[in-house]
């Protein structure tokens, strides 16, 4: 099995559950692993451009497989199989939006069934004296949401180059009917992962105060000089827009080389003490050809956890 490798650290805005699960955990709460590594571990073939989504039309109990592996590991916030998921893509592929509309909604309801079983057998087993309590908590389950590049599949997320012709409305456009589904169908957060540039991040916020969705969410962004977002704005000027929403309760770091993660917190801490959310890659490359990464040095993925408290 995957190490369960990403964490989330208590900062000063609380937030309804997510909130209390960090005080719960004493400051720092860790998230679930790679999704496509241990898919993959258990047969699933996810090269493809639906990603990991493949597996909620072909496959939904493989990812029901996974969230109970990263649960038994001891996860307490599974995100769901949705981070390729879009309407336009399952279009592409041959679906009716219907199908598309349904298929986002599965990747929520597979986490959720998965967490409440997984937490009601712990609870028997407690109860008979066969496991011991406190080994683990109710788990939150955040609905992934990756950015445009994601949807075309072509590495663009890597770079957040999505040329000359893109604006926030498009991509405020991209993004507001997948959001308003996924937060519809019942997360705990809303995990808004990968994002290239300040223009996308702020592309999700505008969105979600025009919805007026009540989900709580995390903006997490990519990273490859330790300064900058991939697109080459500051990752201070990306925690601002962190900072100044009510909606989004965390800032983020994640698919960025486990060495460059402490020197981004620092600058982000400069202008947020919301909590941090941490889930480094193992420091490689991806090849958008053979959707594969390609190693650049050996990092231990277990040493990539971060369990500190970021204050």
């Amino acid at each position: 099995m995957g190490c369960v490798d990403k964490v989330l650290a208590l900062g000063a805005h609380p937030f309804n559950r997510v909130d209390l699960l960090l005080r719960n955990s004493g400051g720092s709460a860790v998230i679930d692993g790679g999704f496509a590594v241990q898919l993959e571990h258990h047969g699933a073939e996810v090269k493809n451009p639906l990603w990991t989504a493949l597996c909620l039309i072909t496959s939904p109990d493989l990812v029901s497989r996974v969230h109970w592996d990263y649960l038994e590991a001891g996860a307490q916030i599974v995100l769901t199989s949705s981070y390729q998921a879009t309407l336009l893509g399952f279009e592409s592929r041959g679906y009716t939006r219907e199908q598309g509309k349904e298929f986002l909604r599965r990747s929520v309801t597979l986490a959720c069934e998965a967490r409440d079983k997984f937490w009601n057998e712990y609870q028997q087993r407690v109860q008979k004296h066969e496991a011991a309590p406190g080994q683990y908590c109710r788990a939150l389950v955040g609905a992934s949401i990756g950015s445009y590049g994601a949807y075309l599949a072509d590495g663009s997320e890597y770079s957040g180059d999505y040329g000359p012709e893109m604006t926030l409305e498009k991509l405020k456009d991209f993004h507001r009917e997948r959001l308003l589904i996924l937060a519809g169908a019942g997360p705990d957060i809303l995990a808004l992962e990968t994002i290239p540039s300040f223009l996308e991040a702020k592309a999700l916020i505008e969105v979600l105060e025009e919805e007026d969705i009540n989900v709580p969410a995390w903006m997490s962004y990519i990273s490859k000089d330790g300064r900058n977002v991939v697109r080459g704005d500051s990752i201070q000027s990306c925690a601002e827009l962190v900072e100044r929403s009510e909606k989004i309760v965390a800032f983020g770091i994640n698919c960025t080389p486990p060495s460059l993660c402490e020197e981004l917190i620092s600058e982000a801490r400069k202008i947020t003490s919301k909590p941090i959310v941490v889930y480094p890659n193992r420091g490689e490359d991806w090849n958008a050809e053979k959707k594969e990464w390609i190693v650049k040095f050996f990092t231990n993925l277990c040493s990539s956890r971060f369990f500190h408290d970021y204050d």
